[in-house]
């Protein structure tokens, strides 16, 4: 067990909005003991900045981060389903050792770009020639290995994936390391869990369900059965591509969210990734479960997968959280600025995600806000921010960053969202602990990420 500990903010995000002379104290477990505006700074570490909560980075595929910036090259007919097939050349070649220094690098990219906890929906299980290793958590040990090497927080989520599409029972031969079924879903999630009992960081496990085009629907009601009692996150991808709601209506006659919600007791515990063509009746029903949305605009964006309707999300008091999915961007004032950017263009307003109503004028307070609440949900904790019992994350706000200089204390977040590009936090503390920049080190970690990617462009021939 740690000592506690007391630190001081000129101000902080607490309860929605920024308050000043903060007192936050840490008890020995690593959360928050209490957190008091207009606190008392005797005894605590001053900090040099604002203080924001960290956010989860709800949604991640680790390994992608080796493909980000090399599928930009275009033939005249790409989409996310040639994307996908790229992908599939790295999903099949990367080892544990070459997984655990890509996800190394980019764990400390999401911590650098404000993220202190990753949700990592992980479906890459076995050997290249699709047989189980020797140990079969051993690509799960490369991701917590990873994020204990870097000092993120980590969810791990054991992906359901047992075919190619809803008319093809079996996988295709490129995704042969992907299969799993519900008892092995159930093995890696329980194996993960004894992992985190001698982890060097925050470790937690749930479980995750592909897409309704890769799973049966006897495996999708018997793993929600399965799991009915525990606590812990599902998280599944769905409606992220038109082509895949139009398949869903073909084999079902109903469109994907529907389906789940009319075939599994949606609660807040499931977290549909992307849920970008859903429809209004599909988002209110959402709503009324409780279950969350994970939004990924870099993603997204990037895969031309479409915009959601965000006004109708936010209007119905939808769960909202952010990934960054295949890390294409690394940082969520980035993907606020997305989102809310995407929306203006197509809607051709300004301050979309503004609740003026609600006295939150601010658009990114209120996105902030949204998603800040949301992480906690995604990722299983009872709680998240800075407040009393959750996990003593935060991040100091570098006052100095352009865009930030001379700004408002009220206005810090809107210059931050849409005034800033370059990385803007200072210090980072996760559980407790801050997260020490050691250049060094660091260095040492972009080497082994890169002779990882020579190693797997070498193999392709590139």
């Amino acid at each position: 067990m740690r000592a506690d500990a007391a630190f001081f903010a000129p101000q902080a995000w607490v309860d929605g909005a920024w308050a000043f002379d903060v007192r936050l104290d840490v008890a020995a477990d690593g959360t928050w003991r209490a957190i008091t505006p207009q606190g008392s700074a005797q005894g605590a570490t001053v900090l040099d900045g604002p203080v924001l909560p960290g956010i989860v980075n709800a949604h991640s595929h680790a390994f992608q981060r080796a493909i980000a910036g090399l599928t930009e090259q275009g033939s005249g007919t790409d989409d996310f389903w040639s994307w996908r097939d790229r992908m599939y050349r790295v999903a099949l070649r990367i080892t544990p050792q070459a997984l655990r220094a890509v996800a190394t690098q980019l764990y400390t990219e999401l911590l650098q770009g404000g993220y202190t906890e990753v949700c990592e929906f992980h479906y890459l299980h076995h050997a290249p020639d699709g047989r189980p290793y020797a140990d079969p958590l051993a690509m799960c040990r490369a991701l917590v290995d990873a994020a204990a090497d870097a000092g993120i927080g980590l969810t791990l989520l054991p992906v359901l994936y047992e075919r190619a599409g809803f008319t093809q029972p079996a996988l295709r031969d490129d995704q042969r390391r992907f299969r799993t079924d519900v008892a092995r879903v159930l093995a890696l999630r329980d194996g993960v869990r004894a992992l985190s009992r001698d982890a060097r960081g925050p470790v937690a496990a749930g479980v995750a369900v592909h897409s309704l085009r890769a799973a049966a629907p006897g495996s999708i009601r018997a793993l929600a059965a399965a799991v009915h009692d525990d606590p812990a996150p599902l998280h599944i991808h769905v409606a992220e591509q038109q082509a895949e709601v139009d398949d869903a209506l073909a084999a079902t006659g109903r469109r994907p969210i529907d389906w789940l919600a009319d075939e599994c007791a949606l609660d807040a515990r499931w977290q549909l990734v992307h849920a970008t063509h859903a429809s209004a009746g599909e988002i209110e029903r959402v709503a009324r479960t409780g279950a969350g949305v994970v939004l990924c605009p870099s993603t997204e964006a990037n895969l031309g997968d479409g915009l959601t309707d965000l006004p109708r999300w936010l209007a119905n008091g939808t769960t909202l959280s952010l990934g960054s999915d295949s890390h294409v961007g690394r940082a969520w004032p980035a993907e606020l600025r997305l989102l809310e950017y995407g929306q203006r263009l197509a809607l051709r307003a300004r301050n979309v995600a503004a609740d003026p109503a609600s006295q939150q004028p601010a658009t990114a307070a209120h996105l902030f806000e949204r998603v800040r609440h949301g992480s906690g949900v995604a990722a299983g904790h009872a709680c998240w921010g800075l407040e009393p019992g959750a996990r003593a994350d935060l991040l100091v706000l570098d006052v100095e960053t352009p865009g930030l200089p001379g700004v408002p204390a009220r206005h810090l977040l809107d210059a931050l969202v849409f005034a800033t590009d370059a990385p803007a936090f200072a210090q980072v503390m996760v559980a407790g602990r801050w997260i020490e920049r050691d250049h060094a080190r660091e260095a040492t970690r972009r080497d082994a990420y890169t002779d990882a990617l020579e190693q797997l462009w070498r193999d392709e021939g590139q």
